[in-house]
């Protein structure tokens, strides 16, 4: 009972935390008061009045003066009226001016003031006395002496304060927590608890596979010990954007049954020289103290860039010797036993080789974009919130996504959805999905944009020259669709369905680089003249020749070099200007080639162009279906093609027909 007792007492004592903001108004109200209050006591309630120097000495002649005080400091002049003679002067009773009323006025000089009451004294009117005063001044000398150090405190403190972020004991403790770390800390039961775990990371099962080890080492240490085995000391998550890196140090942070800290690499820099150093060191001081823990850095680039590589005079000592005392708490002479460093960044190229290094980061996953099953994944832990259509096909919409990231599949879903919604539907259907698709690829559709008859022409020729050569080339993309409606800055488009392959070939390079050259090609042949529409085939054809010559030896004068340089400060390029010469020489040649090659190959499709032209320019949107009509059934099958009949056809076959991919076109003609 007692210890009870002694708890509600503990309890009840909890005082409320000392804010400086009242104590700031306090000190206002105080010096407000002393500012307007400083005035005699006596006539602060009195009534008063201003008049002229004439009516004051009208006032002191008719004998209404009682008492008479100037001060020198102003050259004001108070004449305190009679009791009997207050409703002469205000018009009013004792009872609404108070005791001791008076009137102010401004005198031209003591002397004249001196000699006017002596003459008056003489004469019998005023009775009183003449007296001087001064200002009392004290207050107003104090304050401005002081006033000036004052809003230099007050300042400063704002300034720390904002610095700080506004935390501290009393307001005043952010002065000191500058070098704090600002790690979230996410804990099973905690307010931060992380609800995502490895079922919400579709696709990526090697990278899951290594970062589970990592959890179960943390859970169960005894498991790899009694074979030798150590804990990995850092694992470094490295791939594009939107693949999935931060959402599976998430789902790390909800599977582990240890504290997990959690910080940005821009968190760690500041304006101030030493702040970053010392929120590092503050970071692993409070993982020592819950570990076994886990630290994981997004973007750890923002501070761990390649030291001495800056192309600017001096380059960032802040930036650098964080770095350094990073690199020293993950692997220097204080042990660090059971803080694992998660790290996550799409550009290791640029780290420092330091700490990549064994004993630092002792694992590089790389999370690489999903294929083509790993993307059926993703879309089925998209598709899970969304009301689907019950014909949809994932496996179409996997094939229609090559090289999207998770970012962009959840993109496509919610896209998607939100084009059900405006057409006010019940479901989301395929041709939905196919319409955020060309959404996200393309841009927004602008049927709207007027052209010409022989705008559209044009167009129509030329999209229909990228169908025909990519039909006829053996390595050129399959065709899904081609459209002459324009889609954000492009007139005209042709949707294909890349390869995904490993490695990529000459002769693929090529077919890939005449098909993007069959538009202006067909311009050319079959309207006598060229156009601007070709400017983005021509950048990607450019760049594409380039690499195959300057970067992966595949030229017949420049065979086996490359001229690829890691280095992005250098200053100068790899190689001579005579070789530079050959490159453009041979890049000129490489285009030149597959460009006759083209106009030789719509030459021979001259027919079969045409009819596809027309339809163009009659429907606007024609389907892999129409091209096979004209054309013919294309002879090569592609390796995703291939992959996915070989899948369909060990899966049991209780789909409708309807959701086969054939049903596309007239779905979208409807």
């Amino acid at each position: 009972m007692n210890n009870q007792n002694q708890n509600n007492n503990k309890g009840n004592r909890k005082m409320p935390r000392m804010n400086f903001t009242w104590i700031y108004i306090v000190i206002a109200i105080g010096l407000g008061y002393l500012f307007f209050a400083g005035g005699d006591a006596d006539s602060s309630n009195a009534a008063s009045k201003s008049v002229t120097y004439t009516v004051f000495k009208q006032y002191v002649e008719l004998g209404y003066a009682n008492k008479i005080v100037a001060n020198k400091d102003d050259g004001s002049v108070r004449m305190y009226v009679k009791p009997e003679r207050i409703r002469d002067v205000f018009k009013v009773g004792v009872e609404q001016t108070g005791k001791q009323p008076f009137v102010q006025a401004e005198y031209p000089s003591a002397d004249k003031l001196d000699e006017f009451i002596s003459a008056q004294q003489e004469l019998g009117n005023f009775k009183g006395e003449l007296s001087y005063k001064r200002s009392n001044d004290t207050f107003m000398q104090v304050f401005w002496n002081i006033f000036p150090l004052l809003l230099i405190v007050f300042v400063w403190i704002f300034i720390m304060r904002r610095m700080g972020g506004g935390g501290g004991v009393g307001g005043m403790g952010s002065i000191f927590n500058v070098g704090r770390s600002r790690a979230q800390l996410v804990e099973k039961g905690g307010e931060n608890e992380s609800k995502i775990t490895f079922k919400d990371v579709a696709g990526q099962a090697s990278a899951k596979q290594e970062v589970q080890e990592i959890v179960e080492f943390l859970k169960n240490p005894q498991k790899f010990t009694d074979l030798g085995g150590k804990i990995p000391k850092g694992a470094l998550l490295v791939g594009p954007p939107g693949t999935g890196k931060t959402l599976l140090a998430k789902a790390v942070a909800g599977e582990a049954d240890v504290p997990f800290f959690s910080m940005s690499g821009s968190d760690f820099v500041e304006m101030f020289v030493g702040v970053g150093a010392s929120r590092v060191r503050d970071l692993f001081r409070q993982a020592k103290e819950k570990a076994p823990c886990i630290i994981f850095i997004d973007e750890i680039d923002a501070v761990g860039r390649a030291r001495g590589n800056n192309a600017m005079m001096g380059g960032n000592d802040e930036r650098e010797s964080t770095l350094n005392q990073l690199l020293t708490e993950m692997d220097g002479f204080g042990t660090n036993s059971g803080v694992i460093i998660m790290a996550a960044t799409n550009r290791a190229d640029i780290l420092d080789k330091a700490l990549l290094r064994a004993g630092r980061f002792d694992r590089q996953i790389h999370v690489d974009l999903p294929d083509l099953n790993e993307r059926k994944e993703v879309f089925k832990v998209h598709l899970k919130p969304i009301k689907i259509d019950s014909s949809l096909d994932i496996d179409l919409l996997a094939r229609q996504t090559p090289g999207f990231s998770g970012a962009d599949i959840a993109n496509v879903c919610n896209e998607a959805a939100l084009i059900a919604a405006r057409h006010g539907k019940q479901s989301v259907g395929k041709e939905d999905f196919i319409a955020a698709v060309d959404r996200i690829v393309g841009g927004l559709e602008k049927k709207t944009k007027v052209m010409t008859e022989e705008e559209k022409r044009t167009i129509a020729l030329h999209e229909a020259g990228h169908a025909t050569i990519s039909w006829n080339l053996q390595y050129a993309n399959p065709l899904i669709k081609v459209t002459i409606v324009p889609r954000g800055r492009a007139l005209g488009a042709a949707w294909y369905l890349p390869e995904e392959r490993q490695i990529t070939t000459k002769e693929q390079m090529l077919d890939e680089m005449c098909a993007t050259l069959g538009g202006r090609a067909a311009e050319e042949l079959f309207t006598g003249h060229i156009s601007s529409g070709a400017m983005n085939d021509l950048e990607r054809v450019t760049k594409q020749a380039y690499g195959m010559i300057a970067y992966m030896g595949m030229s017949d004068s420049l065979p086996n070099l490359c001229y690829y340089n890691q280095n992005e400060y250098a200053w100068q390029r790899p190689y001579s200007e005579a070789t530079a010469k050959e490159i453009d020489e041979e890049v000129k040649r490489m285009i030149a080639e597959q460009y006759e090659r083209a106009k030789k190959l719509l030459l021979e499709k001259r027919e079969g162009h045409a009819a596809l032209a027309d339809l163009l320019v009659e429907r606007e949107v024609i389907y892999a279906e129409d091209v096979e009509k004209i054309f013919g059934k294309r002879p090569w099958v592609s390796r995703t093609e291939e992959l996915l009949d070989m899948e369909n056809e060990s899966q049991p076959a209780e789909e409708p027909t309807e959701q086969q991919p054939e049903q596309q076109p007239e779905e979208n003609e409807s």
